[in-house]
């Protein structure tokens, strides 16, 4: 390894083995599945890392949200959530999550139309929620296929709710 790479790894030495690793730092983490890669043995699993209840492990790296527990701290897009549940809707605050920032006048009012035709359901998609009967049922069908088989349907409806944009 280079110097570089060598300020951005933590050495570890098994004493079982006297094997030494090198485990990357990155924004001041390592991975606990690099540890996998120690053994003590040809059949060993790998080392776990163990962190009961979860005081130092960090979850997922965010974009969106930053919390710290110790103060009390919850921001969403750097927006304290105090301000956003005093000051912003539940769609102003939907567009900043999606968008990254709070929308202005206009672009509230299209994110508010484009919302609202969305998730209008027509009513040949709402037939399909009906329960129907099994020819060999006496009863109404199971509620599962009714709601799997719903949501399968609105693309065809909706095309365009069924591309990603990007």
């Amino acid at each position: 390894m280079d110097n570089e790479t060598d300020r951005h790894a933590l050495t570890v030495i098994d004493n079982r083995t006297g094997r030494s690793y090198e485990i990357p730092i990155s924004e001041g983490t390592v991975r606990a599945m690099d540890f996998r890669q120690i053994r003590a043995h040809e059949g060993d699993f790998g080392l776990m890392v163990y962190d009961p209840g979860y005081p130092n492990t960090a979850s997922c790296r965010s974009a969106i949200t930053h919390i710290d527990g110790e103060t009390s701290v919850l921001e969403y897009r750097g927006y304290p959530i105090e301000q956003l549940a005093e000051k912003s809707t539940y769609l102003e605050t939907a567009y900043l999550l999606v968008n990254g920032e709070l929308p202005t006048k206009p672009q509230l009012e299209e994110w508010i139309h484009d919302i609202t035709f969305h998730t209008y359901v027509h009513e040949n998609i709402k037939k399909t929620t009906t329960p129907t009967r099994w020819a060999c049922s006496s009863g109404p069908s199971a509620p599962s296929p009714r709601s799997t088989r719903t949501p399968s349907t609105y693309p065809i409806r909706y095309p365009v709710t069924s591309r990603r944009n990007g």
